[in-house]
């Protein structure tokens, strides 16, 4: 969805129109349900223009930019022209802002690890154990349940089960390596925070538009259950091949009758 709301986007946006600015939205938070709904495509519509890190001189043109394409308003400017230079414009920010969040990712993995009780695995994710579990640790072949908050460097969270007010269950070798490893070294009934480094979790692609790419992410994790892997089933015996059913023994032939004896030829 999000794909096609950038392309529709992309079409209305004459890059440095300089059409009139579109009309001032209304003063105050939405109140309406109509109103909270057309708030929300903007929500949505921000996703797809937020990876370009436009300026506050920028955004205007942009949104005048927007108002002339949804009024079908002549501009005069070629938009077909531009297309190459948005896209141009889109690569070259995403991978500044993409640099930007390493070093503060980085910046921030240093300083967690250097915090008392923390521990850094081979692999660099940062542990710490808020809570000691006194039951068993998972496999990365079983399923766990657990509450968990995602926050990225900023503070900002972009999931969370504690605010579902539903745990989450899920085959721990089916997420993402970070969650694989760190869960076990956790126990059951356990809490720790865990700090994943970008190559652990979702890399340069990220997880738009919630997770920038190449985001370090941390999570509070709590541990409630292990659903044990089956064990492999047995192998069920081969069944034994039925013997061959003996060959009927021929029948003997009749003797062959006798020949019978020439008639003596009559004597002279």
């Amino acid at each position: 969805m999000t794909r096609i709301l950038a392309l529709l986007l992309l079409c209305a946006l004459p890059v440095g129109a300089y059409a009139a600015a579109a009309p001032a939205s209304p003063a105050g938070a939405p109140q309406s349900d109509d109103d909270k709904l057309m708030f929300a495509i903007g929500e949505i519509l921000s996703g797809s223009v937020k990876p370009f890190a436009l300026t506050e001189p920028e955004m205007k043109l942009v949104q005048a930019g927007f108002g002339a394409g949804m009024r079908g308003k002549k501009t005069g400017i070629d938009v077909e022209a531009y297309r190459p230079k948005i896209q141009a414009l889109l690569t070259s920010r995403t991978t500044a802002g993409m640099a930007k969040t390493k070093a503060a990712g980085k910046a921030y993995r240093d300083t967690a690890a250097a915090a008392k009780g923390a521990t850094t695995t081979t692999s660099g994710i940062v542990m710490t154990t808020t809570k000691a579990g006194t039951g068993a640790s998972p496999s990365a072949e079983d399923e766990v349940k657990v509450n968990y908050e995602g926050t990225l460097t900023d503070g900002t969270v972009f999931d969370s089960s504690f605010k579902r007010g539903q745990p989450a269950t899920f085959k721990l070798n089916g997420v993402v390596p970070c969650w694989t490893e760190a869960l076990q070294h956790m126990s059951v009934g356990g809490k720790a925070r865990v700090v994943c480094p970008p190559e652990l979790a979702y890399g340069d692609r990220g997880a738009p538009p919630s997770i920038p790419g190449g985001s370090t992410l941390i999570f509070q994790v709590e541990l409630l259950d292990i659903v044990k892997a089956p064990p492999p089933a047995a192998a069920a015996p081969a069944t034994p091949a039925m013997p061959a059913t003996p060959a009927t023994p021929a029948t003997p032939a009749a003797p062959a009758a006798p020949a019978t004896p020439a008639t003596p030829a009559n004597p002279q």
